[in-house]
């Protein structure tokens, strides 16, 4: 079975109006990760970050966007730091080191788009 019809199982998000911050919970010391959508050509995945937590400075080989649905992030990419909150959206591109932080707890929706 291919990746993309193992994604179609999940009709949770699939033809209706949904609310993005109730897909996901947060949790004490945690990150939660849901994906949405999941093609070939990208992926998007909704997450959780408690206080405190957040994703190490790494690259990717793809552009990927991060759209804050509530809640406050600090973003590094290429060591310059952005602070965002909800609402705000912001494009990390492809290989180029970034990372994330939560200040304070926050949702947010990441979009990557495979070149």
């Amino acid at each position: 079975m291919e990746k993309d019809e193992v994604a179609h199982r999940d009709k949770t998000a699939h033809s209706q109006v949904i609310k993005l911050a109730d897909l996901v919970q947060y949790q004490e010391g945690a990150v939660i990760s849901r994906e949405i959508i999941m093609k070939k050509t990208g992926t998007v995945t909704l997450f959780a970050f408690d206080k405190g937590e957040g994703l190490s400075e790494h690259t990717t080989p793809f552009d990927a966007g991060v759209y804050v649905i509530e809640g406050e992030v600090e973003v590094s990419i290429d060591g310059e730091r952005f602070h965002l909150s909800g609402g705000d959206m912001i494009i990390m591109p492809a290989d180029r080191p970034h990372g994330l932080r939560a200040i304070e707890r926050f949702k947010m929706l990441l979009i990557m788009i495979r070149s």
